[in-house]
């Protein structure tokens, strides 16, 4: 018999419609990252909106929380689509997909300035480096001098789209490899539990357009040069799989960091190789730069901050969904109609 949750579901429950992308697909992976996550954290999937643009990353919603409402939008403007969703109902998580090419080309100016507004909604980058859809051209993170047999050399630099949401003022950023479940996970369940925009840039390799072993995209790649900058647990305060507290390994070997979530989460860094506090604004550029400089593949929560208000709390939208609200709540009184017209005379 399936294991259920606190909310009496497997994990089945969580699925969606079976991939129609390419078999070994790293995009596949995330979608079961995913599919555990919301069950493990008992997510009720009418209460989350799953959100796309085009490419195949932005098919990828068709296959994961079946039972929750999605929207895929025009190339590139995911983010609008989400800040109108997220305006009109504040009880609503989301949890938006997004390609490297419906993200750094065509919808950069989105995504800086839905990072700008600080809406609260998880945004994931499956990042491939070629547009798959549309049969592999270089997208905005292709690798400079790559060579692709149909398109030939890149001559361009790559944009680096974690580092972009750094300097967008983006609360929430990390960076990590479909190929890596268990990291995956763990940032995920720190994403949603974050107040604010949190940006996920997950290198996804594309089994049939960019899957050479020089590509920083490819899967060999990534297992091959995959650096963490720590360890993760994420310590839920409303954890629903297991009945027994959460316990925590050993960490002689190095430093912890706590990072306090806004819901009494906390996300538990034990770091590894590189002194690396994600707290800090500077260094989490400097090490965003220095891996580019050395073509190192950093994973792991690159940037934290305390949140800032999000685009709810500016607006002063009220806490219920608007389309709950009755007509005189919505509409002004015919006085106070009068009163505003007056002031313009």
């Amino acid at each position: 018999m399936a294991r259920e949750n606190a909310l009496g579901l497997s994990r089945n429950d969580y699925k969606g419609r079976k991939s129609t992308l390419c078999p070994g697909c790293g995009h596949d992976s995330i979608s079961n990252q995913i599919i555990s996550t919301a069950y493990d954290l008992g997510l009720e999937q009418h209460k989350l909106i799953k959100l796309s643009g085009i490419g195949c990353s932005s098919k990828t919603p068709a296959y994961f929380l079946g039972r929750s409402h999605g929207f895929n939008a025009l190339h590139g403007r995911m983010p609008s689509v989400a800040t109108g969703a997220l305006l009109g109902n504040r009880e609503l998580k989301a949890v938006a997909v997004s390609g490297d090419g419906d993200t750094g080309s065509i919808g950069m100016g989105q995504f800086k300035h839905v990072i700008r507004r600080n809406v609260p909604f998880v945004y994931i980058i499956e990042n491939n480096g070629v547009y798959g859809l549309t049969k592999g051209q270089f997208s905005a993170t292709a690798d400079e001098g790559q060579e692709l047999k149909y398109y030939g050399r890149n001559d361009l630099p790559p944009i680096d789209l974690a580092l972009e949401a750094i300097i967008a003022g983006a609360t929430f950023v990390a960076r990590s490899f479909s190929g890596d479940a268990k990291q995956v996970q763990s940032l995920l369940q720190a994403a949603i539990a974050h107040k604010g925009t949190a940006i996920l840039d997950i290198i996804s390799p594309c089994v049939t357009f960019n899957n050479n072993d020089a590509s920083t995209k490819s899967y060999s790649y990534g297992k091959e040069h995959e650096i963490p900058l720590h360890e993760i647990q994420v310590l839920a305060p409303d954890y629903v799989e297991g009945k027994e507290e959460i316990t925590v390994g050993d960490y002689e070997e190095g430093e912890i960091i706590e990072v306090d979530m806004h819901d009494g989460t906390v996300v538990r860094l034990k770091k590894l190789d590189r002194d690396h506090d994600p707290r800090n604004r500077l260094q989490a550029i400097s090490v965003l730069e220095q891996a580019q400089r050395e073509e190192l593949f950093l994973t792991g929560l690159v940037y934290y901050e305390e949140p800032r208000p999000t685009v709810q709390e500016n607006e002063n939208i009220v806490s219920e969904a608007l389309a709950t609200l009755p007509s005189s709540a919505l509409r002004p009184s015919a006085d106070q109609l009068a009163e505003v017209m007056a002031s313009f005379q």
